[in-house]
């Protein structure tokens, strides 16, 4: 009967012994307080020993983890109104840091991209929204980063994923690209003339030196046609001849009004 106590009292310390026993994973590391006080290095990975009560262990990943934004109002510097929504990857790089400078890393970096996410586009046009979007999720990025860094938080990416538009704005658009499509046709179109121009101008020029090479094409022109096997026969009517039959035709007139 005396032995039973000495059993007993080494029941109890094997189980508080083997309750102190923490396994961190290698992604987790263990913020300890002992006595209310903060252990200079956190512990883990591994096997680690926590004594409570006088230790108090804060389990802190290391991985990447994600947030994301949800949709915000923002109005852009040309004044109009738009819902952008975004996500963030970050990771804790100093747990001890994101354990005793900030009450919820995660609650803290969510609302400080929130606020963020407004301000910042709230100074670019909706062209640049559009267009630009790599940049401003790089200045997202480093103005995140900069305020996290002292929570021991590395903001890796951030990332605007959807920029919502109003009805009226997506049909002004669509007519926006319309007439660039339409302008982009008509300069085309244009050069195309131009080109054209010159190019007969260069086969007039050649013609004229050459006044056979017009019966050539002609030969050529009736060849075409026949392959075709198309009964059209094109005669060719020279220009002169009808400025001929025109001179021809008001001196006729002239000599009838001064008879009369």
């Amino acid at each position: 009967m005396e032995g039973i106590p000495f059993l007993l009292v080494i029941v109890i310390v094997g189980f508080y012994l083997l309750s102190s026993i923490k396994i961190l994973a290698e992604y987790e590391r263990g913020v300890i307080f002992r006595l209310g006080r903060l252990l200079p290095v956190a512990k883990g990975p591994g096997v680690i020993l926590v004594f409570a009560p006088i230790d108090r262990m804060v389990r802190i990943s290391l991985r990447v983890d994600t947030i994301e934004v949800p949709p915000q109002d923002v109005i852009t510097r040309d004044n109009v109104t738009v819902k952008v929504n975004a996500v963030i990857y970050f990771r804790v790089v100093e747990p001890r840091l994101a354990v005793t400078e900030v009450a919820n890393f995660l609650f803290a970096t969510s609302q400080l991209a929130q606020t963020t996410l407004r301000s910042v586009l709230g100074e670019v046009d909706l062209d640049d929204l559009l267009s630009k979007r790599d940049e401003l999720n790089v200045r997202l990025q480093s103005i995140l980063d900069e305020h996290t860094s002292p929570w021991g938080v590395k903001v890796t990416l951030v990332s605007v994923k959807q920029v919502d538009l109003p009805d009226q704005m997506i049909r002004a658009i669509g007519r926006q690209a319309e007439a660039e499509r339409e302008k982009r046709a008509k300069i085309i179109h244009a050069e195309g003339e131009y080109t054209a121009s010159e190019k007969l101008a260069m086969a007039a020029e050649v013609i004229q030196r050459q006044p056979a090479a017009i019966q050539l094409r002609y030969l050529q022109t009736l060849l075409d046609i026949g392959m075709e096997k198309n009964t059209t026969i094109v005669f060719p009517l020279p220009i002169d001849m009808l400025a001929s039959l025109d001179h021809l035709i008001k001196g006729t007139q002239r000599k009838e009004a001064d008879k009369s």
